[in-house]
């Protein structure tokens, strides 16, 4: 980013004709604290709402949310995914060439990052996730009582993530502030967003410095990267940003998938069963836990041209909020949606977007949050809670800064 500075995203337009007009602060404590009545309140209002607070229309049901999400070309994200349009409001930081980029720029980058974040990649990161993970949890277990977000959703991917890409041993939770503060940014310029780049100002010095290729370890997946642009196939500007790119999202969503994980299967000891009758199911239920909790909660888009969503006509050059865990909720879509079920076809679910946008860092989640459910499954009977969590508040992210548990040995 080139400054932590955010200008208002202050809109004049005018609300879509018949559409129906809400009084929601979808960026406050008081709706972070409890999102799920004005989700279905939103939901319920039609395809589209206005969000007259802000002057943004929006959508919280599946199928427009999903809509919107595939088709980039009428729905963009070069005009910045968060609430500030970089044509309206100037570029004041610098944008992700891959999040908020269209192609071609998207596929080059995408290309590159594909190779660097392939299923093959994964399979060589397994065996040593499936050791770290048994190593903290056998820890754990013999501790009894701890913070699973600090001891096990933070402490995970912040060993295993920056090994993985190349990264030197010191200063990594300077990672955790940097996170907060970007997914912060995408959001109005509220209270969290200037204490996130309060938090976060020593933190963007140490990424600069830390995605340059001299910093990065020759057998790490970031080298991959600068390979690519010793090939041609991307820019060295380029494969600096994409490492930058990947600091980003590599963990602040995976601390919250797997939190949301851990915390899930406290308040659903059944479902907790299941997955200790079959491992096998540790994929699927980080899966269901990424759906019923969404660690990324919405994303803007900006049309391109005049177009429809849900049949409400939208002109061109329009901010649209899109709720994804509002859509990952969606009656219209799920059976049952506010149960968590381990053995639902989770299939479909946006919680890690969906199109050519959704997340470059998904497989690596994926692995991450299965090797860690699947570990604990082998060694823990029950997970019992020992006082109210706290939520962890941001624009986009939804997530736990503590949750005080017990592990019970198997």
């Amino acid at each position: 980013m080139q400054n932590v500075r955010s200008p208002f995203a202050i809109y004049d337009d005018h609300a879509p004709v018949n559409v129906a007009s809400v009084d929601v602060d979808p960026f406050s404590r008081e709706f972070f604290a409890d999102p799920y009545p004005s989700h279905e309140m939103i939901r319920e209002a039609g395809p589209v709402v206005w969000l007259s607070r802000y002057s943004i229309a929006a959508a919280a049901r599946y199928e427009q949310v999903r809509q919107a999400l595939l088709d980039w070309e009428t729905f963009s994200s070069a005009r910045g995914v968060g609430m500030a349009d970089f044509v309206r409001h100037g570029r004041w930081r610098l944008p992700s060439i891959v999040l908020e980029a269209d192609p071609p720029q998207h596929t080059r980058s995408r290309q590159a990052l594909n190779k660097a974040l392939s299923l093959a990649v994964m399979r060589k990161l397994q065996d040593r996730f499936e050791q770290v993970a048994a190593q903290m949890i056998d820890a754990l277990v013999a501790k009894g009582e701890i913070d699973a977000c600090v001891e096990l959703a933070e402490a995970f991917p912040l060993q295993v993530f920056p090994d993985a890409i190349g990264m030197r041993p010191s200063n990594r939770d300077h990672l955790l502030p940097y996170g907060d503060m970007v997914f912060n940014s995408f959001g109005p310029t509220n209270e969290l967003f200037q204490a996130a780049a309060t938090r976060a100002k020593e933190a963007f010095r140490w990424v600069e410095n830390e995605a340059l290729r001299e910093q990065l370890s020759p057998d790490g997946f970031g080298m991959v990267l600068y390979r690519c642009a010793d090939a041609g196939e991307i820019t060295h500007d380029e494969a600096q940003k994409l490492v930058r790119s990947i600091l980003t999202a590599g963990v602040d969503t995976t601390v919250n998938g797997i939190g949301a994980s851990v915390y899930c299967m406290a308040r659903h000891p059944d479902q907790w069963q299941k997955l200790r009758a079959n491992l096998k199911l540790a994929r699927a239920a980080f899966e269901e836990a990424v759906r019923f909790e969404s660690p990324v909660q919405t994303f803007f888009r900006t049309t391109t041209r005049a177009t429809e969503l849900g049949g409400v006509p939208l002109e061109a050059d329009r901010k649209i909020l899109l709720f994804l865990g509002a859509a990952n909720r969606d009656p219209r879509k799920w059976e049952k949606p506010d149960s968590f079920d381990i053995e639902r076809t989770t299939y479909g679910h946006v919680g890690f977007g969906a199109g050519i946008h959704m997340c470059v860092g998904q497989l690596l989640a994926r692995l991450e949050g299965e090797v860690v459910l699947k570990a604990l499954a082998e060694r823990v009977a029950s997970i019992q809670i020992l006082a109210q969590p706290t939520r962890r508040f941001n624009n986009t992210l939804r997530g736990l800064e503590h949750l005080p548990v017990r592990l019970v040995r198997a």
